[in-house]
């Protein structure tokens, strides 16, 4: 049974920040010391944040916990004890804990951003958690990045067995404090999820829900125009559509040109999930006031949801640059 989605749906929209140690979707190996990477977090700014996001009538607010490089913003022991590296790249501060209490202040919910898969950048972590698959991945985890390992299998089941593991340990740290959860990088589901037997999409939907267990949860399949939804376990699409806008065509036109949009596809809440700036975390304005507040008008017209990725500066504040346009959609949608 799926999760209520009503208070998604009634947040309408939302922020998204790639707060990360390097640039969203890098290949590169980070060029940032665990000491710079405590700094960073450390001097996050969570109460000016939620006030900004209070102050542009944000519905709701993601943020990334990591992705390539193997810098993550919140303590794990699990993940420590797997990787065992010292120092560890996890951070000191758990931000997320922080951040989730100045939101609570201002009645905004938190929603996080993790991977499906280990961070694609760091080998040696991805051959301890046992991310080596014996297949050939594409994007950003290659396998010329790591090793074939022995005895990993193609359903990579030590490594989701590992990853669950430490997804459990968040939910459970943050409770009913987290809201929701994307899901990034789900890509090989015939390999590694759409089986009857744990580990699949529903084991891993467990865990995520693990500490509130009305967590909403998505898998995201790639960029998908139309949005499809990709797993039978998600509450909402995840909704990457980079440079389209999707809209409904007209009845008499081929369905197969775009579906007639609505609240859900096949149960799953519709959303969407794109960039403000010219890509995701970076880049200046690239929508018009009146071009943003009408494309999110269009999606909450059909009972739609979308999430706009902002650009975030060091100290975890929106761009001065983006609070004007911000301003205004909020504004004109509240």
């Amino acid at each position: 049974m799926q999760t209520s989605t009503d208070w998604f749906r009634d947040a309408k929209w939302g922020v998204f920040f790639h707060y990360l140690a390097s640039p969203a979707s890098s290949t590169d190996a980070p060029g940032m010391t665990v000491d710079e990477w405590n700094r960073r977090i450390d001097g996050f700014d969570v109460d000016a944040l939620a006030e900004q996001l209070a102050e542009i009538k944000a519905g709701y607010f993601f943020i990334t916990l990591g992705q390539n490089s193997g810098f993550y913003l919140s303590p794990n022991a699990a993940y420590d004890r797997i990787v065992d590296r010292k120092p560890s790249r996890l951070s000191r501060r758990d931000l997320v804990a922080d951040l989730a209490a100045a939101l609570n202040k201002h009645n905004i919910r938190l929603m996080v951003y993790f991977t499906a898969l280990g961070p694609a950048m760091d080998v040696e972590a991805l051959e301890k958690l046992k991310c080596t698959p014996p297949w050939k991945p594409h994007c950003a985890l290659a396998s010329s990045n790591y090793r074939i390992q022995p005895g990993v299998d193609a359903r990579l089941t030590a490594f989701q067995k590992n990853w669950e593991a430490i997804i459990t340990e968040w939910s459970t740290r943050w409770g009913n404090n987290v809201h929701g959860w994307w899901i990034d990088g789900g890509y090989y589901a015939d390999q590694l999820y759409r089986f009857p037997d744990a580990p699949n999409f529903g084991s891993f939907a467990a865990a995520m829900k693990a500490g509130n267990p009305d967590s909403l949860v998505c898998f995201n399949p790639g960029v998908k125009v139309p949005v499809i939804k990709h797993a039978d376990n998600e509450d909402y699409t995840a909704g990457e559509v980079a440079n389209s806008l999707p809209v409904s065509v007209d009845n008499g036109k081929p369905a197969a040109w775009a579906p007639t949009l609505s609240r859900f596809i096949n149960g799953a809440q519709y959303h969407l999930l794109t960039f403000l700036g010219y890509y995701w975390g970076r880049g200046t304005l690239r929508f018009t006031e009146d071009m943003l507040i009408a494309y999110t008008k269009y999606v909450n017209s059909f009972e739609g949801v979308i999430t706009w990725d902002v650009p975030p500066t060091e100290k975890g504040l929106i761009d001065p640059a983006f609070m004007k346009t911000l301003s205004a959609l909020g504004k004109a949608t509240r």
